[in-house]
């Protein structure tokens, strides 16, 4: 029996969105009173971040398929112009190729080349990553003080790759060791960058202050700008 468990748990993990009667995002938003993670379906990268990172990850695969057509079976997943690669690739040249190409799309700022040189996955193989990738996103979203909607989740061959944004290091540490703790998981990949502080999401820019009448401009009294506080990035966590 143990062979069926991850259809089963597939089954389970997307009927229960349904039976709560709302979509995903909808019933994350409703844990805030009893579970603390109310925040869980904010992204830090607000509404204009995520239009962004989906045209680049459109203008990648056009380029791939004018390319090399076979590039299409990979992978793409962007956030904030940092782009995750993933998949199968039949040859060593291909694996090169896919990256070089992501590199040269307008807005990447960063490629990772986690492509595998291998034979594609088999059907039972793809969907027991699926099943992973479903469970972990479940488990991010229930867990209070983790921002889930701050991760994308990629699961390929029982190695799950993580891309986004956490507040702290004490989060990306935990949703590192939830995902390591899920069955059948061989390793955790993380390209989370740690950014404490307000989501860009919710930033407002600063109000300009009048000068008095007759005074300079701030800049002209030798007032600095005030910069953006800087950001930690962890980067490649192979546990």
């Amino acid at each position: 029996m143990a062979g069926f468990r991850p259809i089963i748990s597939v089954t389970l993990t997307l009927s229960l969105p349904i039976a709560l009667g709302g979509c995903p995002l909808a019933i994350v938003g409703g844990l805030g009173a009893a579970g603390g993670a109310g925040y869980a379906a904010n992204d830090e990268r607000g509404v204009h971040g995520g239009i962004d990172d989906f045209a680049i990850k459109s203008n990648i695969q056009q380029a791939w398929t004018q390319a090399n057509p076979l590039l299409q079976t990979l992978n793409i997943n962007v956030y904030e112009g940092r782009v995750l690669l993933t998949g199968a690739a039949p040859t060593p040249e291909s694996k090169v190729q896919a990256a070089e190409i992501a590199k040269q799309v307008p807005g990447v700022r960063a490629v990772y080349n986690e492509i595998e040189v291998t034979t594609p996955e088999t059907a039972w193989a793809d969907a027991e990553d699926g099943w992973i990738s479903s469970r972990l996103r479940t488990e991010l979203a229930f867990t209070p003080d983790i921002r889930s909607g701050n991760y994308t989740i990629e699961t390929v061959n029982g190695s799950v790759y993580l891309i986004g944004s956490a507040r702290s290091q004490a989060e990306l540490d935990n949703a590192t060791n939830i995902a390591r703790n899920i069955p059948d998981v061989k390793r955790v990949v993380s390209y989370v960058e740690v950014r404490p502080g307000m989501p860009v999401a919710q930033q407002q820019p600063l109000p300009t202050a009048t000068p008095p009448s007759g005074a300079p401009p701030a800049n002209l009294q030798g007032a600095a700008p005030p910069m953006a506080a800087p950001t930690t990035a962890v980067e490649a966590q192979k546990l």
